[in-house]
């Protein structure tokens, strides 16, 4: 049963709702923002150092704000850059990004069997994927503490996002890619826009072991979602997607479907639903549930979630055609688990052959993206069949990279050419 109610009772319940991740700032915290240690609670200031862990127990960092801002301090023009209030720092290296459509989808709902159903595309951002969205921030934040090399592990999408906020800020960016496991579309994103591409030997798990020991050692500054700043402006897809449906008919959706690779995506969702929730923008029970969705071959978040266990297991071996999802060992997954369990959520693995028919489907109703953002699709069909999402539930599900992203891909799971004479009377016959 949907949880949505109206505007009135979700009011009252505001004054509820207790703050939270609002302990007070530390002596030095630099306006009102400093970094917390989400595994022992450490802190420490957000720009006098480059930091990606806690120095204390090697925990993941994540931004804190001594007055988390709300939906009545966003103002100025949509995209990321409205939610400065919100973010670190007050302007970034942008092209711009963000304000990313948020698709009715009718024939789908009714098929699917679902009181609402949204598609928030954010393959419409400017290099194609969501992760502009985290590089305006975090080259902004790399300029600020004074560091000239950008880096970064990827399966295609960091490092085409990377390479163009990279060239726009005058910065040098270096890629890690795994050998021959990179869609061509993404591979000449980076290549065109300057970045310096090193194939390594090995899956993206192993690109990204490398290119922490490269940051660890001063060699560059590290621009994948380990990096909490990153996560930052990824938020702003739940601001956006609340915005609308507040503003469209007066209520936040029941329910978030994702994609999960590293699972970034589903932990800056859950820190954005919590800093409303802590400025009295969002009631508490009004949280959406977040529910990640990977691939099959690709599933450690989804096993942790089934075993009820606070970590994942790395797989040491992952496969899938949903190449931007193709991880073994989500670095994001001490900020998600809470995220799924907390929202009453849930995690849900699904296979190939289930992501290119949602990829299809979605791209009948004219949204075209590549093969993992089509794992949301897949999963909520999934669930519905389980029973799990119910059939009077509002869900918005995210779409994280274009269809030209995975050109070989599209080609796979669209139709096929038919040659025909050079004469109208050839092409009548035909048709």
């Amino acid at each position: 049963m949907s949880r949505s109610r109206s505007t009135r009772e979700r009011r009252a319940d505001l004054s509820l709702s207790a703050a939270v991740d609002r302990p007070g700032p530390p002596p030095s915290a630099a306006d009102g923002v400093w970094l917390t240690c989400v595994a022992c609670g450490e802190t420490f200031p957000p720009f006098e150092a480059v930091r990606y862990r806690c120095e204390a127990c090697d925990g993941l960092l994540e931004v804190r704000y001594a007055s988390p801002a709300g939906v009545d301090d966003f103002e100025g023009e949509p995209g990321v850059w409205r939610y400065r209030a919100a973010l670190p720092v007050d302007a970034g290296v942008s092209l711009p990004e963000g304000d990313t459509p948020l698709h009715r989808m009718p024939r789908l709902r009714d098929e699917v069997g679902v009181g609402r159903l949204r598609v928030k595309h954010e393959g419409m951002n400017p290099t194609g994927s969501f992760k502009d969205r985290g590089m305006t921030v975090g080259v902004r934040v790399a300029q600020r503490v004074g560091v000239d090399r950008l880096a970064c592990a990827s399966t295609g999408n960091t490092s085409a996002a990377l390479a163009a906020y990279g060239a726009r800020g005058g910065m040098e960016t270096l890629v890690l890619l795994p050998a021959g496991k990179v869609a061509a579309g993404k591979v000449a994103q980076a290549s065109l826009h300057g970045a310096r591409i090193l194939e390594v030997d090995g899956n993206f798990d192993d690109c990204l072991d490398v290119v922490q020991r490269l940051t660890d050692r001063g060699a560059a500054y590290l621009l994948n979602s380990l990096n909490p700043f990153r996560l930052e402006g990824q938020k702003t897809i739940g601001f956006e997607i609340l915005e609308t449906l507040l503003d469209d008919h007066g209520e936040p959706p029941d329910r978030i479907v994702l994609p999960a690779g590293n699972a970034g995506n589903t932990a800056a969702l859950y820190k954005a639903f919590r800093e409303l929730v802590a400025a009295g923008s969002l009631a508490r029970a009004d949280v959406p549930r977040l529910t990640p969705v990977q691939a099959a071959g690709a599933a450690p978040l989804v096993e942790a979630v089934e075993a009820d266990r606070d970590a994942v297991r790395r797989w040491p071996e992952v496969e899938t055609r949903a190449t931007a999802i193709r991880i073994g060992n989500p670095v994001n997954a001490p900020k998600a688990l809470p995220g799924v369990r907390e929202t009453g959520g849930t995690a849900v693995a699904v296979s190939d052959d289930a992501i290119t028919r949602a990829q299809r489907d979605l791209a009948g109703e004219g949204v075209g993206v590549e093969p993992a953002s089509a794992a949301s699709l897949a999963g909520l069909r999934e669930l519905r069949e389980r029973g799990v999402v119910d059939a009077g539930e509002s869900v918005v599900l995210l779409t994280t990279g274009h269809l030209l992203k995975d050109p070989d891909a599209a080609a796979r799971a669209g139709t096929e050419p038919e040659p025909v004479p050079a004469d109208v009377d050839g092409v009548l016959d035909v048709l």
